[in-house]
């Protein structure tokens, strides 16, 4: 791992979705950054942690890495979109046919940093697995400001689409009445000296 160059993630909201089965493909067959071998994908019960596996071995077992943390959910996936079959006219059909349906599971990362990206080292190297997961799902958006070597980079993934983003500085709420509205310990008749 490369500690002469500064990475961190600052902020980040996702409401990624894609099916738990192409996410297991995804995984699978994917490229990871520098400072990561492996990503172990664990299940317990409705809730998915996908774990780095540190490339430095003098990083000890008990060190918990950076995890994406995504909920399990299943929707109904059909053939045919039910809306537009019932708003079409049809004069052949005397009783209504059943649409072709599944059950599908879905991974979601849903939420901001601390619920969907958790744990320090190795945070940036999983913040780029997970751009690679945006950019294969479907359905959800990734924003998010990071910052690599001293320059801060906006991150935006609509529905797989890298698009463009930029940081925005705004100014915060003001101090009104610059600090009078405070206590003033120095004349306060309740302490003595």
């Amino acid at each position: 791992m490369s500690t002469e160059e500064s990475r961190h993630v600052y902020r980040l909201h996702s409401t990624l979705e894609l099916p738990l089965e192409d996410l297991r493909e995804h995984v699978a067959e994917a490229e990871f950054p520098d400072g990561v071998t492996d990503v172990e994908i664990t299940r317990r019960n409705n809730t998915l942690i996908l774990k780095a596996v540190a490339e430095d071995e003098s990083v000890s077992k008990y060190t918990p890495t950076a995890q994406l943390k995504a909920s399990v959910t299943e929707n109904r996936v059909y053939e045919e979109d039910p809306d537009e079959r019932r708003n079409s006219f049809r004069w052949d059909e005397d009783e209504e046919e059943e649409i072709e349906s599944e059950l599908v599971e879905f991974a979601a990362f849903k939420g901001d940093r601390e619920t969907v990206l958790q744990n320090s080292l190795l945070q940036y190297e999983m913040f780029l697995v997970l751009c690679d997961i945006a950019k294969a799902a479907e359905k959800g958006t990734l924003t998010a400001i990071s910052e690599r070597g001293g320059e801060l980079e906006a991150t935006r993934i609509v529905e797989g689409d890298v698009r463009p983003a930029n940081i925005e500085v705004v100014e915060g709420p003001r101090d009104t009445g610059s600090g009078q509205g405070g206590v003033n310990w120095r004349d306060n008749k309740f302490i003595s000296d």
